[in-house]
This record gives structure tokens, C-alpha cells and sequence, in this order.
């Protein structure tokens, strides 16, 4: 069933990214459809130690999404892994059960419109997945937006192997988005701005891209 061959995220600010969720409020969203085939589904990955659910920059992404797109239907799934600094384990555990759950939506709900999506080690999730899901699950794939995507040189000078990045399947329908000086996606900076997702507006900037597709 398309296991995921981990690229380990390891030592990826263990002890800073403990502050990600409590900053960010302890949202969180179930998995929840108005009908047994929504007309789309947001499929979410929190970052770092947030509790169970879609963390706070979901939730955001989530709502602003919803306000977007007028009577369609927009259903949720929080993906199920553990989010926590064994990013070894995690990440891959977390790429396994969205892969799984995308690719079950898209054979038994072929005409709702799947939009990916996470924060931090939850982009890195994102990321995985569309490097290992067979390509025609991209047809169902309308939008990606990941929030505080692991790349820079920090981020990859503490992993033990190379960090996954969106396929090229999946780049065209890609939004990546990444505070300025935000030290996990970008040269520089501080983990302060890894957490501004929500205030900066770009949650809304990325439903805004997602409701264009949808």
C-alpha cells in the first residue's frame, strides 16, 4: 500500500517547536463531512507538538477557506500521527495515514475536490505524500498550501537525510508559504516568526488560493 520510505526531519528544533501550539491556541478540528462525499475536502497536517486535530493554523486555513467558497460543501480531515519531535518516526507515520486517506477519498469520492495542507512538520508530511502517491491521485488534487515549510540551510544541516519538497506533479497547484526570517523555510532569521502564520494573513492568502481551484 505505497509505504513511505522515511527521510528522517530529525533534531529539527525539538525543543523550540514545543512552543508552536501553545502560541498558537490548541485548536483543533475533527474530522467532520456535511455528506458522505463533500464537494471538497481539506486534508490537514499539524505542526509539532499540537494536540490532535488540525492546530491552529489549520483551524484558520480551514475557516478561511469555508468563508470563500459560497454553498459548497467543505468536509476536513485531521490527519492521524503523532506530531512529535521523533521526527524519524513521525513524519513518516503521519505521510503514511494522509496518503492512505487521500487515495481511499479519491476512489470513493472521485468528484470531490482534495485540498492539501500543513504547518511546519505537517508541510513536511505534505511534502512526502505527493512524492509517493501514484500519479493519477494528483488529477484529485486541487490545491497544496503548506505553512512554514522545512528547507533552509538550518533546517537541513540538523536532518539526517534530505528533506522531502513538493513533487513536480504538484507544484503547479502548490501555494508555499514562508514568513520572512521564519528560520525552519528561510536563510536566516528566528523561530519567532515561525509562528505568524496566522497573523501575518497568510492562512487567508492560502484559502484564497485554494478557493481559485476549487
Amino acid at each position: 500500500m505505497y509505504p513511505v520510505n522515511t527521510r528522517p526531519i530529525a533534531g529539527l528544533l525539538a525543543t523550540a517547536l514545543v512552543l508552536v501550539w501553545a502560541s498558537l491556541g490548541a485548536a483543533t478540528l475533527p474530522s467532520a463531512t456535511a455528506a458522505p462525499c463533500s464537494d471538497a475536502e481539506v486534508v490537514f497536517a499539524r505542526g509539532t507538538t499540537e494536540p490532535p486535530g488540525v492546530g491552529g493554523v489549520g483551524q484558520a486555513f480551514v475557516d478561511a477557506l469555508r468563508s470563500q467558497v459560497g454553498g459548497r460543501s467543505v468536509g476536513v480531515y485531521a490527519v492521524d500521527y503523532p506530531a512529535t519531535n521523533d521526527f524519524a518516526t513521525s513524519v513518516p507515520a503521519g505521510a503514511n495515514d494522509a496518503s492512505a486517506h487521500v487515495r481511499n477519498t479519491a476512489a470513493s469520492c472521485p468528484n470531490t475536490r482534495i485540498v492539501l495542507g500543513g504547518y511546519s512538520q505537517g508541510a513536511a508530511v505534505m511534502d512526502t505524500i505527493t512524492e509517493t502517491m501514484p500519479a493519477d491521485v494528483a488529477n484529485h488534487v486541487a490545491a497544496v498550501a503548506v505553512f512554514g515549510n522545512p528547507k533552509s540551510a538550518f533546517a537541513r544541516s540538523l536532518s539526517a537525510g534530505p528533506l522531502p519538497a513538493i513533487s513536480p506533479l504538484y507544484v503547479p497547484k502548490t501555494i508555499d508559504l514562508c514568513v520572512p526570517g521564519d528560520l525552519i523555510c528561510s536563510d536566516g532569521g528566528t523561530m519567532f516568526q515561525h509562528l505568524l502564520y496566522v497573523q501575518t494573513g497568510m492562512t487567508d492568502q492560502a484559502a484564497t488560493f485554494a478557493a481559485s481551484r476549487l
